[in-house]
C-alpha cells in the first residue's frame, strides 16, 4: 500500500503555504511599501544548488520554490510545487504530483512561454547529478549539498511520467529524502530559461540573473551594497503571498551599524545582533514598554559553533594534537566574552541538544593547558605554527569570529602553539576552506532540515570532504554508521547508530565544538507575519508592514 502525503496533520489552526488546495492565483496589486532587511553579507550568487550558507539561501528562498517546503517556523514538511507525493512500499520510489498553473518570473532578461512542469524538476536535479548533460558541460559548477547529502549516489534516475508527474527512483533507502528536498539547494529552476542561456552561450547567467517561481522577483544586485526584489503579483501561493511591493536586502556587515539602521527605521528587520546589543535592546524595549518601536523575538538556537581542524595537514592529522588543542581552549571564557547571555556551552557532541539522537552522555575535555602541553610533549610535537581562520561576518553560531579567534590564539600560545589569524571576505572564506587551504578555522552550522544526517553526514561524512566537511575527515568506521542510518526509516535504529557515531567523533575530534547560540531577531514593531525559523533562515513571504 502506498503512502500519500498531504497536509492532513499541518492544517490544525492556520492555512499554510503549499496546502494541497489553494485558490488559483491571479495578478494582484501589492501594497506600495518597501521592506528593508539588513543582512550581514553578500550572497555568493543566486544558483541555490551551488550554495551552502544562510547568507546565500535567504535571497534564494525569496526567489525560488522547492517541491516540498518546511512549515513556517517549524522543521516539519508540507507540499509546495508538489501538491502531494506517493512513496512505494520499499521506500525507494517517490512519485510527485505537481501543482498546475505555476508561472516562472517574467524579467527584463527572460519571458517564459510556459508554466512550471515536470521537465523543470528533471532538469534541476539531473544538472546537479549528471556531469555529462549539456548545460553542466557548458557551466561545470559544483553542487556540494547534493553530494554531501548522498543524493548523487542515491538517486538512480528521474522519470517524467507526464507533464505534472515526476518520479524519483532511488538505489537504496534514503530516510531523510523528503526533508532534503525541502532545503534551499533543491530549488526548482526553469529548464526553458536554461535552454535559452545555453543557446546564447551564456549559461553562467543562471547564477547571476535568477528566474524562479517564488514570492519575489529579482531586479538588481550590487555586491556589498543592495539586493532589490519586487513582489510577485502572479505568485501561485495565495495562502502565503508577498505582502509588500518591494523587498530590499541592505548588505551591512557591521552589526552595530545594522542596529543603528533599525533604530532610524532605515531597515525593518536585522540579523545577528551582538550579545551586547541584545542586552541593550532588551533594556530599551522594557523601558519604553508599549511605546517601543522595536521588538525582538527569540528562539533556542539549532546551531553549533566550532573549530575545524584540517586533518589532511600535519600535525593536525594526529588525534593527540587535536585533543591537546581542544583542551587548551578556554571555552567558558569564550562563552562569556563572545556569546554573553545568548549562548550555551556544547557538551562536546557534534550537534545541538535540540536535535533528536543527540548524545547527552558525551563530555568534552575540561580546560587544562598543563595537560594539553604534556600531551604534546608526550607525542614529541614541538614548535607548532598553524593558521587559524576567523570568520569576517556574524553567524547564528558565532556572533564574533574575530574575538573568538584572538582568544583561541592566546590560549594556544600558552601550550607553545603559534596561531596566525587569517580572514577573507565571506564568499572567499568558504571557497578557500572547501579547497582545504586552512589549518584550523572557525566555522559552524545551523541545521537545515531537522534530521541528524544533516549534521553527521554533511559535516563529517566522506562524501562531503569537498563540501561542508571542513575538517577533511574521512573515517570509515564513522562513515559506515552514518550510511547505515541513512538507509533505514526506523528512528530507534537510526538513533542507536548515530549515538555510536557521536562516540567515535568524541574520540577522534576532527573539530572542537564550542557553543550553541540563541537566535534573536530585532525588528520594527510594524513588521507583521515574520516567523523565526529553526534553521535561522529569513523568509519574507506573508510578511507585511503596518
Amino acid at each position: 500500500m502506498k503512502q500519500t502525503h498531504t497536509l492532513r496533520l499541518l492544517l490544525a489552526a492556520t492555512v499554510l503555504a503549499g496546502a494541497a488546495v489553494i485558490p488559483p492565483a491571479a495578478a494582484v496589486e501589492l501594497p506600495n511599501k518597501t521592506l528593508v532587511y539588513c543582512s550581514e553579507g553578500s550572497p555568493a550568487g543566486f544558483d541555490p544548488g551551488q550554495l551552502t550558507t544562510g547568507t546565500d539561501f535567504d535571497p534564494a528562498d525569496a526567489i525560488y520554490n522547492r517541491l516540498v517546503a518546511f512549515v513556517p517556523g517549524e522543521t516539519g514538511t508540507m507540499p509546495s510545487l508538489a501538491e502531494k507525493w506517493d512513496i512505494s512500499p520499499d521506500n525507494k520510489i517517490y512519485t510527485f504530483h505537481l501543482r498546475k498553473g505555476v508561472k516562472f518570473h517574467t524579467t527584463e532578461y527572460f519571458k517564459p512561454t510556459r508554466d512550471f512542469n515536470a521537465e523543470d524538476v528533471k532538469f534541476t536535479f539531473e544538472r546537479m547529478g549528471d556531469r555529462e548533460m549539456p548545460f553542466r558541460k557548458a557551466y561545470p559548477a559544483e553542487f556540494p549539498y547534493y553530494v554531501d547529502m548522498g543524493l548523487q549516489a542515491d538517486i538512480e534516475r528521474i522519470e517524467v511520467v507526464d507533464p505534472y508527474t515526476v518520479r524519483f527512483v532511488l538505489k537504496k533507502v534514503d530516510a531523510p529524502f523528503i526533508q532534503n528536498l525541502a532545503m534551499s539547494f533543491a530549488s526548482i529552476l526553469s529548464k526553458e530559461y536554461a535552454d535559452k542561456l545555453l543557446a546564447a552561450n551564456n549559461p553562467r547567467d543562471i547564477a547571476l540573473k535568477p528566474v524562479g517561481t517564488g514570492p519575489f522577483i529579482f531586479r538588481s544586485y550590487t555586491k556589498d551594497a543592495t539586493l532589490r526584489m519586487d513582489g510577485n503579483k502572479e505568485y501561485w501561493n495565495t495562502n502565503l503571498p508577498p505582502k509588500v511591493g518591494k523587498l530590499v536586502f541592505a548588505i551591512t556587515t557591521d552589526a552595530n551599524v545594522r542596529i543603528q539602521k533599525l533604530k532610524r527605521n532605515e531597515c525593518q528587520v536585522v540579523t545577528y545582533p551582538r550579545p551586547a546589543d541584545v542586552d541593550a535592546l532588551k533594556a530599551d524595549i522594557q523601558a519604553q514598554g508599549k511605546a517601543s518601536k522595536i521588538k525582538m523575538p527569540d528562539q533556542v538556537g539549532f546551531n553549533l559553533g566550532y573549530v575545524a581542524y584540517n586533518v589532511k595537514k600535519a600535525p593536525l592529522d594526529r588525534v593527540e594534537v587535536r585533543q591537546a588543542l581542544d583542551m587548551a581552549i578556554n571555552k567558558p571564557a569564550i562563552l562569556q566574552s563572545v556569546y554573553g547571555s545568548a549562548g550555551q556551552l556544547s557538551n562536546g557532541a557534534p550537534m545541538p541538544p535540540t536535535q533528536w539522537s543527540y548524545d547527552k552522555n558525551i563530555k568534552s575535555a575540561s580546560y587544562d593547558p598543563e595537560k594539553a602541553r604534556a600531551l604534546l610533549d608526550k607525542a614529541g610535537v614541538k614548535g607548532i605554527e598553524i593558521t587559524l581562520w576567523a570568520m569576517p561576518v556574524q553567524r547564528p553560531y558565532n556572533p564574533n569570529g574575530k574575538l573568538m579567534a584572538e582568544m583561541i590564539q592566546a590560549d594556544w600560545a600558552k601550550i607553545g602553539v603559534k596561531a596566525n589569524i587569517v580572514t577573507y571576505e565571506w564568499g572567499e572564506y568558504i571557497k578557500r576552506a572547501k579547497a582545504g587551504e586552512h589549518d584550523a578555522m572557525l566555522i559552524g552550522w545551523t541545521g537545515d532540515n531537522g534530521d541528524p544526517d544533516n549534521w553527521l553526514g554533511v559535516l563529517l561524512g566522506c562524501d562531503s570532504m569537498n563540501g561542508n566537511n571542513f575538517s577533511k575527515w574521512c573515517y570509515k568506521p564513522f562513515d559506515d554508521l552514518i550510511k547505515q542510518a541513512r538507509q533505514t526509516t526506523d528512528v530507534k535504529e537510526r538513533t542507536r547508530l548515530y549515538t555510536q557515531a557521536q562516540d567515535i567523533f568524541a574520540q577522534q575530534l576532527p573539530f572542537s565544538p564550542i557553543a550553541h547560540s540563541t537566535q534573536y531577531k530585532p525588528m520594527a514593531t510594524n513588521v507583521k507575519g515574520f516567523k523565526l525559523s529553526p534553521f535561522s533562515r529569513n523568509s519574507f513571504a506573508g510578511v507585511s508592514l503596518d
